[in-house]
């Protein structure tokens, strides 16, 4: 599967439309025919899209998850539940429900970053916050293993 990379400055419309990139459009309707699943992220207040047969995997793996444990469960109504089908358009605009707007504070402006296999969608102004913050955060001490050893 093709990777995903890259910070896009898009704009919301009144009908709570994105337009995605064109870079990207030819990608998604052949991967997945332009069918696309958004959920919230639990521990960020931005929304993850992902194109629909990588979400049937992860979905699968959540779903198989043990519903008895606490934190299972949560991941599980989160995740699985705001989980929402959008249509990605013959011009490329994905329309975005209300709730899930609501949940990332999304205005006017807002800002996709590839991620690979997905995408995140953040507000503008959020997303700059929270990239003012990670870079003037100090490391803490806690870098797994894997990250340590990778050469940049």
């Amino acid at each position: 599967m093709q990777k995903f990379r890259g910070v896009s400055n898009l704009s919301l419309d009144a009908k709570g439309r994105i337009v995605l990139p064109a870079r990207y459009r030819e990608r998604l309707l052949e991967i997945c025919h332009s069918e696309m699943i958004v959920t919230i992220d639990t521990e960020q207040p931005c929304l993850l899209i992902y194109p629909l047969p990588e979400w049937e995997l992860i979905e699968e793996k959540i779903e198989a998850l043990p519903s008895f444990n606490p934190t299972t469960r949560r991941i599980q109504r989160l995740l699985i539940g705001h989980a929402t089908e959008v249509e990605v358009d013959g011009n490329g605009r994905m329309l975005l429900s209300n709730p899930l707007r609501e949940y990332a504070q999304l205005g006017k402006k807002v800002v996709l970053i590839g991620q690979g296999k997905k995408f995140e969608l953040w507000d503008e102004a959020i997303w700059s916050q929270r990239m003012e913050s990670w870079l003037s955060e100090p490391a803490d001490g806690q870098t797994p293993d894997a990250l340590a050893e990778l050469t940049l």
